[in-house]
């Protein structure tokens, strides 16, 4: 930079093109107080390089440039620099939503009672596949009532120890005021609860661990008083927490085995899969029957109908002859060790489809709405017909303990027929607590005497249990009905939508419908939330296995008589519509209309198990003619 000394100095271009020399520039002093040199206006040639003429030798001369402008325009482009280089004051904002309230809570969709006891990883297990995401979510839904019922007794425990206080109706004279009530108990009328518990919820007094005695000789230290603890909870709430949980059954989720069944009909009235006593599994395919063998794994074809499909099938008690009914009503019997045809029964005019044995009698149910009874040692086709259904018989199941025949139709009527009589001895339909919609699942307990249960379809998807065997109840107090209902211990009613959640006392019969108090033979119902396509009990423990249909798809084991949900199987993707289980009681079954037939391993094994008899029950009471 040049010194002031310098200012007088003109700037020369250092271009190679010279000015005339008669073109003079004044130069213009630079203001009092700057050190900025003046700039020198040099005018620029020609680009042909002639001399300017008049008109640009006059403007030339005549501009002057203004030292002050030209130094507020340089301080002016020097700020606007600065403020470019500087980061700006303020960031952005996003326009935040306008709230209307004093707060905004978020929702955060947490279930945090569940979560206090779902603090582990098994409390949500993951989801391996789409098609087991349902039943994952079937199974959390349990998790999460058991966390709950233990948070809530819980905070019953540490807030009113056991003793729950209720409201107290505001007086008569003043009902938009509520007043506390009086400190003497007896100022208040014998039907009244004060509205706080006995217990003080902030007591400044001696606690019950420091007797007048010790007082004298300092505190008596006990280790279990909630004053000495560092838990936030008392000793009975800690007690109970760290008390040992009964682990659950576990349950392989995957089948064992899995078996093609092509041309398995997706038909929910039929029933195509019975395994037999000498472990033989029959599998009605299309117009085929094929035996699986459950020891070997051999797979034979047992016969082919020609011009008609097979509709039901079924195995003798013990033995190896098989019932078989086809589309046109016929009844077949084969003795599968011969692989020969024994006999063909005719009687009904409509397909069979369903089929139940009681040592030589063998019952079939048909659409034609009828039951008939047969004596396969008699060569009558049949000897006793029952009416009662008004549409297809699709469920049939003989009692041979108390000579019980159970029926299920698609006019959602139950029937409980006596023997081989053709009254009926018990009819439950919808305005009798009964089902609302087709009942083929029908089940007989083998642990209770006269214990019935029963399945309903999509627009029932209930579950009942009924007695059969009594009939002394009457409606004279329904307290009274209930307790005298069966003795089964009965029942813990938990998933109700209005149960107290308590298992120790069952539901008041008040909480049932009107249909379900009318009838003293129903124990109880259970909503499964899909339909019920097949019910079994369990022959070695107190369990009860259920499969579903729409929409669940899903095979069901559950407790009884509590009815907790202890697995749910997935692996169909079409309706489970047939069930059947081995002869041990271990392993069952189950086919559906994505033509597969899938083996799984639920139940334990009996204690007092017995070998199962090979030998057939025809040896007893002579040959099938």
């Amino acid at each position: 930079m040049k010194t002031s000394s310098d200012a007088q100095v003109p700037l020369v271009d250092t271009a190679d093109t010279q000015y005339p020399a008669h073109v003079h520039t004044p130069a213009p002093l630079s203001p009092p107080g700057t050190k900025t040199p003046p700039t020198a206006m040099s005018k620029r040639p020609l680009s042909n390089g002639s001399a300017p003429n008049s008109k640009t030798r006059e403007r030339s001369v005549s501009e002057q440039v203004d030292a002050n402008a030209l130094s507020k325009a340089l301080h002016h482009i020097e700020e606007a620099g600065r403020q470019r280089e500087n980061t700006p004051g303020a960031s952005p904002s996003r326009k935040r939503q306008r709230i209307y309230g004093d707060r905004f809570i978020p929702s955060r969709g947490q279930d945090f009672q569940a979560s206090y006891s779902l603090l582990h990883e098994d409390g949500s297990p993951a989801t391996p596949s789409r098609s087991a995401k349902k039943t994952a979510q079937s199974e959390l839904h349990f998790q999460k009532k058991e966390a709950n019922r233990t948070y809530s007794s819980l905070l019953r425990s540490e807030m009113f120890d056991n003793e729950v206080p209720q409201s107290i109706p505001p007086p008569a004279e003043h009902p938009s005021r509520s007043r506390t009530p009086p400190v003497s108990s007896s100022a208040l009328p014998a039907t009244l609860t004060p509205s706080t518990p006995h217990k003080n919820l902030f007591n400044y007094a001696f606690p019950a661990s420091l007797t007048p005695r010790s007082l004298s000789r300092g505190p008596n230290m006990n280790a279990r008083s909630d004053i000495y603890s560092l838990s936030p909870v008392k000793y009975s709430s800690r007690t109970m927490l760290l008390s040992p949980r009964k682990t659950p059954r576990q349950v392989s989720k995957v089948p064992y085995k899995v078996l093609d069944a092509p041309e398995l009909a997706d038909d929910f009235y039929l029933n195509l899969v019975d395994w037999g006593s000498s472990g033989v599994l029959a599998v009605g395919l299309g117009q085929s029957v094929y035996l699986w063998d459950s020891t070997s794994g051999v797979v034979r074809q047992l016969v082919q109908l020609e011009g008609e499909s097979v509709t039901s099938v079924g195995w003798i008690q013990r033995g190896s002859h098989l019932a078989i009914g086809t589309s046109r009503g016929l009844l077949l019997i084969y003795d599968t060790v011969h692989s020969r045809r024994l006999r063909t029964m005719s009687g009904h005019t409509a397909r069979l489809s369903s089929l139940s044995w009681n040592a030589h009698i063998l019952s079939s149910g048909s659409r034609d709405r009828s039951i008939l009874h047969r004596d396969v040692r008699s060569p009558a086709q049949y000897i006793q017909k029952l009416s009662g259904h008004k549409q297809e018989v699709c469920g049939l199941r003989w009692n041979t303990d108390t000579g019980q025949l159970a029926s299920g139709g698609n006019d959602n009527k139950i029937f409980v027929w006596e023997g081989l009589g053709e009254r009926w001895l018990h009819r439950w339909g919808e305005t009798e607590g009964g089902h609302r919609a087709a009942v083929k699942a029908v089940a007989w307990s083998p642990h209770q005497r006269g214990l019935l249960a029963t399945g309903g379809g999509t627009a029932d998807r209930c579950i009942k249990f009924w007695n059969t065997i009594s009939t002394s109840q009457t409606a004279a107090s329904p307290s009274a009905t209930f307790s005298t209902r069966i003795g089964l211990d009965l029942l813990d009613r938990s998933d109700r939508p209005h149960s107290n959640g308590n298992n120790d006392s069952p539901t008041p019969p008040s909480l049932l419908t009107q249909s379900e108090q009318s009838n003293p033979h129903l124990l109880r119902s259970l909503d499964t939330g899909s339909q019920v396509c097949n019910l079994l009990f369990s022959l070695n423990t107190s369990e009860l296995v259920s499969t579903h249909g729409y929409s669940q798809h899903a095979i069901n084991v559950w407790k009884y008589p509590s009815m907790q949900q202890v697995v749910s199987l997935t692996g169909h993707t079409y309706r489970v519509l047939y069930l059947a289980m081995k002869p041990d009681g271990t392993t069952i079954v189950t086919g559906a209309g994505d033509e597969t037939l899938r083996f799984w391993e639920v139940f334990k094994r009996g204690k007092d198990e017995q070998t199962t008899k090979s030998t057939s029950v025809v040896a007893d009471w002579g040959s099938i003619r």
